[in-house]
């Protein structure tokens, strides 16, 4: 299929706009569709570096005010990538630039002859459902522009992992509008329990560190992640967590107190020391946008029950540390906005570095359980790179992912570990960028790197028949 030099006329957009106009709010969320109004036309616009050259691209925002970029490359293969970004990035609207630069950072799939649109997301701050309708928002807007692709795949990095699978769930049915899923590096494992091992970082290092809050600030529950009306910025967490542990200090320079306090963290939180600060401004900042900004005050997150382990004083920190319970209607909304059900109908390849730092490789075993429970695990292949980075795998390792999974579609042959990780090689003399699979590792249970909820939902934490009893809360609470 040919490269398209510009986008369809607005004459000849229409009949099929109109016509779909129907089905597409039938659709979608209640309050949330993912077309609620005739989508402006995408614009010409330069290429990123990465993509200069060897493809024509466009830009724009949808009718939903979120930012897109779209690349369709001089030899188009015929098939369209739809990207999830990961974040979520804190804000108030859409930010133009976030799909170029993730165009720029995603030109292998363009190189490898796949159209590629991702939008920016209507807002910042959290909401995966949100998030997948744009997503598919998108990709209707690229059929409309460009007309339908051969085949279409959803790829999702990190949290755009979750809002990838959620997009799977959503509108990958046979027969449907996506062939296939690519989840690299994903935060698999949902909202309710995905983000238990920063809330015991919340708690813990308040229990070290006292300065967030300061016994002279305004008091307020750890569980809001940071108090509504606080003004303290990134460059201010970062001076706290240097007070108290030294991090960003060599270990010489470091007080013995210091040095005591960051390993005692580390230790009982299981928390690499090399992304501290970047779990914890997690758990400050964006626990603040999912409590106040998406559940209205409401508390999903507990610690109840929790025995923290590994710390030089087990007794006294489990002793002195803050507690809370989740409400049950909070913890419920955040379920049903990012947890997954396992109901796919649709090849769904996953790639994760080993030793990622950010979404530990257990998210993978929450969402091969996850699928198992669902009786759906045929649809699912699980792959594992020696790598110890979050935000980027190798390239060689992405277009052999990309093609591994064109070719289970194409054929319906199922690939495994061992032919993926066989394959990468005739990528690598392209891109020489390493090829790093483990055919053979399998990750321990999720549990088994973060405490467990005495009481809390087990896998999957949300049922098919709770997704549908739920549906009841599309727009409103996080969903927006």
């Amino acid at each position: 299929m040919p490269s398209p030099p510009r986008p369809r006329s607005r004459m000849r957009r229409r009949g099929t706009l109109v016509a779909g106009i129907a089905g597409i709010v039938a659709g979608s969320l209640s309050g949330i569709s993912p077309v609620q109004a005739a989508q402006p036309q995408p614009a010409l616009t330069a290429c990123p570096s990465n993509v200069e050259g060897k493809a024509t691209c466009y830009k724009g925002q949808d009718a939903n005010g979120a930012f897109y970029a779209i690349a369709v490359p001089k030899h188009w293969n015929g098939s369209l990538i739809v990207h999830a970004h990961g974040g979520p990035d804190l804000g108030e609207g859409s930010d133009p630039e976030r799909s170029t630069s993730d165009l720029d950072r995603w030109s292998v799939m363009v190189d490898e002859g796949y159209a590629w649109a991702g939008s920016s997301y209507r807002r910042g701050g959290y909401g995966t459902r949100m998030a997948a309708v744009d997503t598919e928002n998108l990709r209707r807007l690229f059929v409309d522009e460009f007309g339908k692709p051969e085949r279409t795949y959803v790829h999702g990095q990190s949290w755009g992992g979750n809002v990838a699978a959620k997009v799977v769930e959503k509108y990958g049915k046979k027969q449907g509008p996506y062939d296939g899923a690519l989840l690299t590096n994903g935060v698999l494992a949902g909202g309710s329990r995905g983000y238990d091992y920063r809330v015991d970082l919340r708690a813990v290092y308040q229990y070290y560190c006292q300065n967030l809050p300061l016994p002279s600030e305004p008091q307020y529950p750890l569980w809001q992640g940071l108090r509504p009306a606080s003004t303290l910025t990134t460059a201010g967490l970062r001076a706290r967590l240097q007070e108290c542990t030294g991090y960003a200090s060599a270990p010489q320079e470091r007080t013995p107190l210091q040095q005591r306090n960051l390993d005692d963290i580390l230790t009982v939180t299981h928390i690499p020391e090399r992304t501290l600060e970047s779990h914890l401004r997690f758990s400050v900042f964006t626990f603040r946008d999912i409590v106040h900004n998406r559940l209205g005050d409401r508390n999903p997150f507990s610690n109840d029950g929790v025995w923290y382990s590994g710390s030089h004083d087990d007794k006294a920190l489990n002793a002195g540390v803050e507690r809370f319970s989740a409400d049950p209607d909070a913890q419920r909304d955040l379920s049903y906005d990012s947890d997954l059900t396992g109901q796919v109908s649709i090849p769904v390849l996953t790639m994760h570095a080993i030793n990622d730092p950010t979404a530990f490789v257990e998210h993978e075993a929450a969402y091969g359980a996850t699928l198992k429970n669902a009786h759906r695990d045929k649809n699912l292949v699980q792959t594992f790179t020696n790598e110890s980075e979050h935000s980027e795998l190798s390239n060689a390792e992405y277009a052999n992912s990309v093609a591994s999974l064109a070719a289970w579609v194409r054929t319906g042959k199922k690939p495994t570990p061992q032919s993926i990780a066989s394959s990468c090689a005739s990528f690598d003399r392209t891109y020489g960028t390493g090829c790093f699979y483990d055919a053979d590792f399998r990750p321990l249970p999720y549990d088994s790197r973060v405490r467990p909820r005495p009481g809390g939902l087990s896998w999957p934490a949300m049922t098919a028949s709770q997704e549908k009893s739920w549906s009841r809360l599309d727009g409103v609470g996080i969903v927006p």
